[in-house]
């Protein structure tokens, strides 16, 4: 049985006194009643504890319980795969939710909307922030998602993410202009957020006033001011009242509908917007921008650039493996012949039984990940484009025309760099 689930009597003494995360409190600042809360306390924060703790010691990012009848099926994503972490009774899951729920600062009562919020933890010495997602579902039960941030282990700043020099550089420049529009797209769990995040670090919060007016997700932005949006206020009238303190460029929540698009591209002129939205990639999201707005002129005159992600699971320095890749195999994948040398996870001898698996990553062969990016720039040859009507498959084609970065350039620079595997490449396309 994996550590973590099930009642404490299936645990050896050896399972026992392995340490349990010490939770320090909720983000947003909000005490516990636990006077009020005594039998939730009693019977949820051991369990609430354990699974916490069962994630951390897997360097799991996320946990998602979901109940099914009258079990609850538990799945940890270590590294953006999914792995298989147990059963809970139907009662036991309950328990958990609602403690986490009660130490992130949330409603407990409330069951039929959802919720987000997060937890300052430690566990091994080291800072986490635990955040915690709760949403209804049709069966009358809450679905648990949570995720798990090392803050150690923090990748905000656009080197840790991966940017590149020239991305960088451009990224400054687009922002100097105080006006337009930069947006970060992705599928969920992509890195989108992150990758948001990473975009307004790209600009010189000494030259150029920075404001946020969406929620920061427990994270910072260094230099930037929060501004105090008012109660009944709309997006719209909260951007005016931004431009008005002669702001030079807004970090927004995400784009999730048409309406929100089209008001930060009415905007555009007056201050200068970061956000997210969701798409497959640039050349998806700039079509679903299109769409959204209605005037492809108003999106040629406003965006500057869209930037997608990708994360790919880097491999494990103490137990990859290196080969001589074949010619035929350099020249099919698109890899330079000079390329000598590739690698791959390495995995035990099955012939020898003294052959474990490495204990860095468990014998996964993959520890951590890594973001391929691509950017779509608004350039003249791509504005022509778009006004001619051009559909997904042109942009793409105006893209590489212009040798704008892509996901394919970008991944076979990681595999030649032997940062990750091709089989994890051809892994990472193939997934939705």
């Amino acid at each position: 049985m994996i550590f973590g689930f099930g009642s404490n009597d299936d645990y050896d003494d050896e399972e026992e006194e392995l340490e349990l995360v010490t939770f320090q409190g909720a983000l947003n600042g909000k005490k516990p009643d636990v006077k009020a809360n005594g039998r939730l306390m009693e019977i949820g924060l051991v369990p609430a504890k354990e699974i916490v703790s069962d994630a951390m010691l897997r360097r799991a990012e996320t946990v998602r319980v979901e109940t099914k009848g009258s079990a609850a099926v538990v799945r940890l994503y270590i590294d953006g795969i999914a792995y298989p972490g147990g059963r809970l009774p139907k009662q036991e899951a309950h328990a958990i939710t609602q403690m986490l729920k009660l130490l992130a600062g949330l409603n407990v009562k409330q069951r039929k909307a959802r919720q987000k919020g997060g937890i300052k933890a430690e566990f091994q010495d080291t800072p986490y922030q635990v955040l915690v997602e709760t949403e209804p579902t049709p069966a009358g039960v809450e679905r648990l998602t949570i995720r798990v941030r090392n803050l150690k282990q923090s990748v905000e700043t656009p080197d840790e993410l991966g940017f590149s020099e020239t991305m960088k550089e451009k990224l400054r420049e687009m922002a100097a202009n105080r006006s337009g529009v930069i947006l970060a797209c992705g599928v969920p769990g992509s890195g989108t957020t992150s990758t948001r995040f990473g975009i307004a670090r790209s600009v010189d919060a000494y030259m150029y006033s920075v404001y946020t007016i969406g929620d920061l997700e427990s994270r910072e932005i260094p230099y930037t001011t929060e501004f105090e949006v008012k109660e009944g206020d709309d997006l719209e009238t909260t951007i005016q009242r931004v431009i008005r303190i002669d702001a030079d460029v807004i970090f927004a929540d995400a784009m999730s509908d048409a309406e929100t698009a089209k008001i930060i591209f009415a905007k555009q002129k007056e201050i200068a917007f970061i956000s997210e939205f969701a798409a497959r990639d640039t050349a998806q999201g700039l079509a679903k921008l299109l769409e959204w707005v209605g005037d492809p002129q108003i999106v040629v005159d406003g965006l500057h650039a869209i930037v997608s992600q990708k994360l790919l699971r880097v491999l494990c320095n103490d137990c990859k493996q290196a080969f001589r890749p074949n010619p035929k195999l350099l020249k099919k994948v698109g890899l330079p012949p000079k390329t000598k040398v590739l690698y791959r996870p390495g995995q035990p001898d099955p012939e020898d039984p003294e052959d474990e698996p490495c204990e860095v990553c468990g014998g996964l062969g993959y520890f951590g990940r890594a973001g391929m990016f691509e950017m779509l720039e608004m350039t003249d040859g791509m504005r022509e484009a778009i006004l001619g009507g051009a559909d997904v498959a042109a942009i793409k084609s105006k893209m590489r025309e212009e040798r704008m970065p892509s996901f394919q350039s970008e991944g076979l620079r990681l595999v030649a760099e032997g940062r990750t595997s091709l089989d994890e490449l051809q892994r990472t396309f193939k997934s939705k």
